[in-house]
């Protein structure tokens, strides 16, 4: 992994004081396609809350030499999480108390394939470990193979998110709203679900 990296795990408040540096890394990730995120510092705040609030929640912040925040990851006990999260899962027959939602991973590119992503899977699976959850699971956004603003070069994770044993599960999605770049209003996206299943 990369030298000079340093990983900082906050449950709860304990994610407080660093809402603002993270939020910024979201909205500059995130405007990265896929996702195409259109974000504002305001939003962020008030989405992070979700976690802050949360004491069983986990927010993974890695900081460079000079303390600032160039990636992180979160997971949440599913029943922390909101009605359109959940409705998949319930819909499909799961507990929601069995499940840990994996959140985002995020990373600035130059540190990117290098072992973080999966240092992340790592925490956040041995947080889920210590909650007893039965299942791990997070989505990611849908988006056509032809789509113009895809980049040249561009590969999707899934081969990476296979390796760590999820498996993606086409029926179940759910439906999120953002403006994406060039976007006037909001608009409605859908994402689908990877799982994996744990003996505890």
């Amino acid at each position: 992994m990369p030298d000079g990296l340093t990983y900082h795990e906050l449950q709860g408040p304990a994610l407080e004081p660093w809402l603002d540096q993270l939020g910024q890394l979201r909205i500059a990730v995130f405007r990265e396609y896929p996702y195409l995120y259109d974000g504002s510092l305001e939003y962020e705040r008030d989405y992070l809350r979700t976690y802050s609030g949360a004491p069983d929640s986990l927010v993974v912040l890695v900081t460079n030499t000079s303390g600032e925040v160039v990636g992180a990851t979160t997971c949440i006990p599913l029943k922390n999480e909101g009605p359109e999260f959940q409705e998949p899962f319930l819909k499909h027959g799961f507990h929601v108390d069995e499940v840990c939602y994996f959140g985002e991973s995020i990373l600035l590119p130059e540190l990117r394939g290098q072992g973080v992503g999966k240092e992340f899977f790592r925490r956040r699976e041995a947080h889920a470990a210590r909650l007893g959850s039965r299942w791990t699971s997070f989505c990611a956004v849908d988006r056509d193979p032809a789509d113009p603003r895809r980049p040249e070069g561009y590969r999707p994770l899934d081969s990476f998110w296979q390796a760590q044993g999820y498996a993606k599960r086409p029926g179940m999605q759910a439906t999120f709203v953002w403006k994406e770049i060039g976007e006037e209003a909001e608009s409605p996206k859908t994402l689908t679900f990877w799982l994996k299943k744990w003996t505890r």
